[in-house]
């Protein structure tokens, strides 16, 4: 499902995107990206496009044709052959790192030394060792470094999480979170399933612990109660499919490849049930059903815009990335973002990516040697 997702946010801000394409702004935000990754397009290229304080100005590949022919298909000015060249650049502001999971840690550093702000792909690092480090790093530097969970910065999340935080229907019981692919519709050769690039299904699927600890405002669990993978019959350290109990309160949340399923939460209250459908990617499309236990009446909710922390900022029509995008911005030229992905969250999110796998038998992610190939 999240590959639909992806591809339907693609064609949607592309055409969003050629509406809304803006005048840049004189000292505009000018962003590298390091990779030619097909998320850039969704995550940076089209959201950029409508916002005058930021410019796309260059793209880095191993292979410069690839990079020369990636930058003539989104229209970005510069392209390099390495990612230490586009680092060098002067007139790079920024980077948006979308390397695979065990190169995130290695090359954000890399940015931060060369004096670049960084946005990030979740997973933030191979594992919570590496992201404290790269924290440490990154307030050594006084440069803004940001997990890239994007379905955070929406304002539907933001109104349940209100609703939640309001008392009305009580405290959180237990929550169960879920997302889901089809069988086969990742290919084996896809970067996903590789150990050595810090593969596996929880790894490239971490929105299920995000929205988790997001609506419980959790940090690290106690401990994982339960944690059972099915690993890969082509690399058994690598976990096809995971389903764990995290002791916040009773909590499970799987990634379990079987039908097309939206990544969802369900959240049970002292006196309510609530579901949000879609909360990945609700720009697209979503719902937050609260069955009231009291009156025994189900309401509908939906929120494409506004909500209590943008206001009047944002269009209905931006989507998670482009919010993403105002609030880094926002954060890079010094003003408070509305909302944030703070460095204790991200350290609190890879120690509990590292607990499920300790629990599970397959073992913490590590980080991708400088000389392997991606």
């Amino acid at each position: 499902m999240a590959i639909l997702l992806q591809f339907t946010t693609f064609v949607t801000q592309y055409l969003y995107g050629a509406q809304n394409n803006i005048p840049k702004e004189e000292n505009a935000l000018r962003i590298g990206i390091l990779s030619t990754a097909n998320i850039n397009s969704a995550a940076l290229i089209n959201p950029a496009k409508s916002h005058g304080g930021v410019i796309v100005s260059a793209v880095a590949s191993r292979n410069l044709e690839q990079a020369q022919k990636y930058a003539e298909e989104y229209g970005i000015p510069k392209a390099y052959g390495s990612y230490e060249e586009l680092l060098k650049e002067p007139g790079i502001d920024a980077v948006y790192i979308s390397l695979p999971n065990g190169m995130h840690g290695t090359w954000a550093k890399k940015a931060l030394d060369a004096g670049k702000h960084v946005l990030l792909e979740k997973p933030f690092t191979a594992n919570a060792e590496e992201a404290r480090s790269l924290v440490d790093f990154a307030k050594q530097k006084n440069l803004v470094l940001v997990e890239a969970f994007h379905w955070q910065f929406h304002p539907a999340a933001h109104s349940l999480k209100a609703l939640i935080g309001s008392g009305q229907y009580g405290p959180i019981l237990r929550t169960y979170a879920t997302m889901t692919t089809p069988k086969g519709s990742i290919p084996r050769s896809d970067i996903r399933w590789q150990y050595a690039l810090a593969g596996g299904s929880l790894m490239d699927m971490t929105y299920v612990i995000s929205s988790t600890r997001y609506f419980l405002g959790a940090d690290t669990p106690r401990e994982v109660a339960e944690a059972k993978a099915r690993p890969s019959p082509q690399d058994r350290r690598v976990d096809d499919a995971m389903e764990a109990t995290d002791m916040w309160r009773p909590n499970l949340f799987g990634i379990i490849p079987r039908a097309w399923e939206a990544p969802s939460i369900e959240i049970e209250t002292e006196h309510a049930k609530i579901y949000f459908y879609n909360f990945m990617m609700p720009h697209l499309y979503h719902y937050i059903t609260i069955y009231d236990k009291r009156t025994k009446q189900t309401t509908t909710k939906k929120f494409y815009s506004g909500g209590p922390q943008w206001g009047q900022r944002g269009e209905t029509w931006w989507s998670t990335y482009r919010y993403q995008l105002e609030a880094f911005v926002d954060k890079v030229r010094g003003r408070e973002p509305v909302h944030w992905v703070t460095f204790e969250s991200s350290i609190a999110q890879m120690e509990t990516i590292d607990m499920v796998y300790e629990k599970s038998g397959l073992g913490k992610r590590f980080l991708t040697p400088e000389n392997a190939n991606s």
